[in-house]
Formats: C-alpha cells, structure tokens, sequence
C-alpha cells in the first residue's frame, strides 16, 4: 500500500517532514499513518486530518492511494 502524507504548518516544523510517500503495509487507520510517518512521535493536542481532502478522525480507515494530511487547528485573529 501506498499513501501520500502531508505535514502543515507547525506540524511540518516539529516532525520535520512537509510530503512524503509512505510504502507501509498493515496500516489501516489515519493514526496508524501518523505513527509510521512519524516514527511513533506523541501527536500534539487537536491535531487535525484529512483524508483525499475530506476532514477525517484518526480512527477513519485508509485505502492503498489516499492522501492523508495533518495540520494544527485553524487560527485567527
């Protein structure tokens, strides 16, 4: 399985990855992408997800070929 992992703002700053393709078999939900991509790095409080662009939960399942990101919550001023 394949996926495309996208890191946003703050969250590409502390993992240090911005768009990497992950070659991993056996992952089956958002947090299991995160674990992988991040070599099991703790996720900070209200971290939000996609999948193909769709906000998602970390426990949503995920399919060969989708696009997983990861970003902080949305702020403003």
């Amino acid at each position: 399985m394949q996926f495309n992992v996208k890191f946003f703002a703050s969250l590409a700053e502390r993992t240090g990855l911005t768009d990497i393709t992950l070659d991993a078999h056996q992952l089956t939900t958002v947090a299991d992408v995160w674990d992988r991509a991040t070599d099991h790095q703790s996720r900070p409080a209200n971290t939000l997800c996609s999948i193909n662009l769709v906000h998602a939960r970390f426990e949503d399942h995920v399919h060969d070929g989708d696009e997983i990101a990861f970003f902080p919550p949305v702020t403003g001023g």
